[in-house]
């Protein structure tokens, strides 16, 4: 058993703990913070060269075998997943100690984010469909928490209407859950994957197959469920947006790819034309939307859901060259994004607004942060030799070799459409001429340039490193498609019914 998979999960749990204990001494706080995401993001690391070297990990909690109790797995995508999550968090711990109020650190803001962390990493860890659930809540609480702290007006409406839409999600969930226990007698995604190939119902798998398109679909803001992120992500502080903008909704299209890569295979082939459907019109309702915006935040917010169509159209391709296109493209989505917020709130923590009417002449007084945007947002238009280039390069290739050349059309013109919005931006916020006087705002220190400035590296090396990215992201999408795999890796060679028919014994 690899029990090194719960590290990730107790430290930030535990470092949560201590600094709500000591909540009052904000400097030790920040020093358990800053330590726990560190340490995650080393045990990150590792595990990615280690998934590479020796295959999927998998333990078992409480010494319980498979597929009863807890199962913990770890494979090419859950490693992506659990150091980006880690990084996203260093870098906006490393924010907000410019940005962030005592005040507001006072009332739990580093154990919550640690909580997030410790929620996401068990859902990127998790072996079974209920766990699943159970840490999707977790991170709904931490994440409701960071976005109503302070207590404003908009915060608490964005803060409704994200808890909303959220619970209606988790309820489908739950639902599904529900039902597909009643059809296969099991959560555990292995046992999963060995049982309903063996349904006599396939119409039924299918239908409980959609209860967890609509649940992860509204998690990760697809159409028509989108309308709660614009709504909401504007609303907290400039950090927490970061993290959100970059995290959150990537955790609904890691469950998509987790779930339907490995429990619904059959049902995904089925399902994917209406994927490819909902992720064209996701993409085109988010760049319109974002097109029509007037403030920073809310542009970036309409754009994380035109983003996300491009992640579903990765899984609507159904097959590994796809789903690994979509894994790279998610990877370069979530360090971009976070970028682009990091950015754009400095340039408004500088200036004391949002509205693109009310800014102006960054590029003169800021110039290394208007390189950083630059970069960014060409990083997220897909301009080479960046990181989204290769991303969308391959979903677009994956495209052509299905044959869809509908999706692809769209892929390539809300491209365009996003060049544009990111331009107007620029031009509002760096570019034009400032329309009031700047000389007594303040400047822009290491500690708001620095945490966007390692993402924009970051970016840059995804870009040049592109070989082995996709090399790696090919790895984990034959990893999270190998079912025949994970049954051995998971309940031994003889399947998890077996193992069930031997305890029965």
């Amino acid at each position: 058993m690899i029990h090194h998979l719960f590290l990730p999960l107790i430290v930030p749990l535990f470092g949560a703990g201590v600094a709500t204990i000591i909540s009052r001494r904000q400097l030790w706080v920040r020093v358990i913070a800053l330590a726990a995401t560190l340490f995650n993001l080393g045990y990150g690391i590792w595990l990615l060269v280690t998934i590479a070297t020796a295959g999927r990990q998998v333990t078992q909690a409480a010494g319980w075998v498979a597929p009863f109790g807890i199962t913990l797995m770890a494979d090419g995508l859950s490693a992506i997943m659990l150091a980006l999550t880690a990084l996203l968090t260093l870098v906006t711990i490393m924010f907000s100690f410019v940005t962030i109020e005592a005040r507001q650190e006072r009332f739990y803001y580093y154990p919550l984010l640690l909580l997030l962390m410790f929620g996401c990493s068990g859902a990127f860890l998790t072996g079974d469909l209920f766990n699943l659930y159970v840490w999707f809540e977790i991170l709904l609480v931490a994440s409701f928490g960071l976005i109503t702290l302070g207590g404003s007006r908009a915060q608490l409406e964005g803060g409704l209407k994200y808890v909303v839409l959220n619970l209606f999600g988790s309820l489908c969930f739950l639902v599904g859950a529900g039902l597909v226990y009643g059809v296969a007698g099991t959560l555990n995604m292995a046992h999963l994957a060995e049982r309903l190939n063996t349904v006599q119902q396939p119409s039924l798998v299918t239908a409980v197959a959609g209860f967890f398109l609509v649940a992860f679909g509204s998690k990760a803001a697809l159409a028509p469920l989108f309308f709660w992120l614009p709504a909401s992500y504007h609303t907290p502080s400039i950090a927490v947006t970061a993290l959100f903008g970059g995290l959150l909704s990537k955790v609904g299209i890691y469950a998509l790819y987790r779930v339907f890569g490995t429990v619904f295979q059959r049902e995904l082939t089925w399902l994917a034309p209406l994927i490819l459907l909902v992720a064209g019109v996701t993409m085109v309702v988010g760049v319109i939307g974002a097109m029509a915006q007037v403030n920073v935040r809310r542009i970036l917010a309409f754009h994380i859901v035109s983003q996300v169509g491009y992640m579903a159209m990765g899984l609507g391709l159904a097959g590994t060259v796809g789903l690994a296109a979509g894994i790279l493209f998610m990877a370069h989505n979530i360090v971009v994004k976070t970028a682009l917020f990091l950015i754009g709130g400095a340039a408004e923590h500088l200036t004391g607004t949002g509205e693109l009417k009310q800014m102006g002449g960054m590029a003169r007084r800021e110039p290394a942060l208007a390189v950083l945007w630059l970069l960014a947002s060409f990083a997220l238009v897909g301009i080479p030799p960046l990181s989204g280039f290769f991303g969308k390069l391959g979903l677009i290739q994956a495209g052509v070799a299905r044959e869809q050349w509908l999706i692809v059309g769209v892929a390539a013109g809300v491209s365009l459409f996003t060049l544009f919005s990111m331009l107007k931006i620029w031009n509002e916020v760096f570019w034009k001429k400032a329309y009031s006087d700047m000389s007594h705002l303040p400047r822009a220190g290491v500690g708001l340039l620095a945490p966007a400035a390692v993402l924009v590296l970051v970016s840059i090396a995804m870009g040049l490193g592109a070989a082995p990215a996709l090399e790696y992201s090919t790895m984990a999408a034959e990893q999270a498609l190998d079912t025949v795999g994970l049954v051995r890796d998971v309940c031994g060679a003889d399947g998890c019914d077996a193992v069930e028919l031997a305890v029965a014994r």
